[in-house]
């Protein structure tokens, strides 16, 4: 509106010396224009022109006072940029973006923060029935909208018809699982034994059943039958158990945890992250224990293994476990002043494991 107005009010200053001096008026608009171009020159002498809107309005209420001939030596700009420059006026002049009000507010990030925790917690919920769980918590949300936020993040807002993966699996029924598996060791006269280990997936508690050099059928379901009269009525808690298809789990090793409701359930084959916790537990027996130490034989490999199970269930961290161990309920009081304890170090397996405590 303010640049039309000086537009109209510049042409008719400039319209009277048009009557008055009607001959000389067309040289005086000639000078006039080369003035202020050289004016315009003089502030970038480098570079493409630019022009300002003052320098527009000038230009076009000047190019009325001359003669249409003359345009083409005098002016800096044709016809048509002329014609450009009035209709981005005209377009300035009717646009009403910036009168208008603010349209729907945006989505909270709090709220869209919820919509994908929703998501990733419940595979099986599509965006309406997520739309659903906001309604029912107080938050009216439209269906496109968490549609919308679930395609942004790059998760398909349609509910999943398929089961669940594996990892998925262990992750929901962790407190009801436990897997087995066959542990190799190399003796220092390079005999092999082997040790069979259970891994209880909700705790994290690790159990050596035994350590044998012939581990025949029978002997497994032995250690099964041991293993189930060790655990006494947390046996009652479990409703899975994870094993490979080795032939040495035989029908009677299955039955003595059928006998208490004990579902079995096979991994595939060469499948080893179908066992993945229990394969992460052999590793961390070689890693942290069997790497390091020379092994004599039989009872050797046993009291080993049995001194590093009372380790890794009473003492050593678990990330699953926000860093407790297995037997532990909490993390204890933090300590005021570490400065004035008495940090104590206890050599495990002849140092190759450390435990550390405060001195009472």
């Amino acid at each position: 509106m303010l640049v039309s107005l000086l537009y109209q009010v510049t042409r008719r200053l400039l319209a009277v010396p048009t009557v008055l001096l009607r001959r000389d008026t067309s040289k005086e608009a000639e000078l006039l224009v080369l003035r202020h171009e050289n004016a315009v020159l003089r502030r970038q002498l480098q570079g493409r022109v630019r022009y300002e809107p003052a320098d527009r309005l000038w230009f076009a209420s000047l190019s009325s006072l001359i003669p249409r001939r003359r345009w083409a030596k005098v002016f800096p700009i044709t016809p048509s940029t002329l014609l450009a420059w009035h209709r981005k006026l005209v377009a300035r002049r009717w646009d009403y973006s910036r009168r208008r009000g603010p349209g729907r507010p945006p989505t909270q990030a709090a709220i869209k923060k919820l919509v994908l925790r929703l998501a990733h917690e419940n595979s099986r919920w599509g965006h309406r029935r997520i739309q659903g769980e906001l309604a029912r918590l107080g938050h009216p949300i439209a269906a496109s909208t968490v549609w919308q936020i679930l395609h942004t993040a790059g998760i398909d807002p349609a509910p999943r018809h398929t089961g669940p993966t594996w990892r998925e699996f262990l992750t929901a029924q962790a407190t009801g699982l436990i897997a087995c598996d066959f542990l190799h060791i190399d003796t220092i006269s390079l005999h092999r034994l082997y040790a069979l280990v259970f891994l209880e997936h909700g705790t994290r508690r690790l159990h050596v059943a035994g350590v044998t050099a012939h581990p025949t059928a029978a002997w497994t379901t032995q250690q099964a039958r041991n293993l189930a009269t060790d655990l006494g009525i947390r046996m009652d808690s479990l409703r899975f158990l994870i094993r490979d298809r080795d032939s040495k789990y035989t029908d009677a090793f299955d039955a003595v945890f059928q006998a208490e409701d004990i579902e079995i359930i096979k991994t595939p084959v060469r499948a080893p992250k179908a066992n993945a916790h229990c394969e992460r537990v052999v590793g961390t027996l070689r890693r942290e224990v069997l790497d390091h130490i020379l092994i004599l034989g039989e009872a050797h490999a046993r009291q080993v293994l049995a001194t590093y199970q009372r380790h890794y269930n009473a003492h050593r961290p678990h990330r699953a476990r926000r860093q407790l161990p297995p037997q532990a309920h909490g993390h204890p009081p933090p300590v005021l002043e570490p400065a004035s304890r008495r940090v104590l170090r206890t050599r495990i397996l002849g140092g190759v494991i450390n435990e550390y405590r405060y001195a009472a």
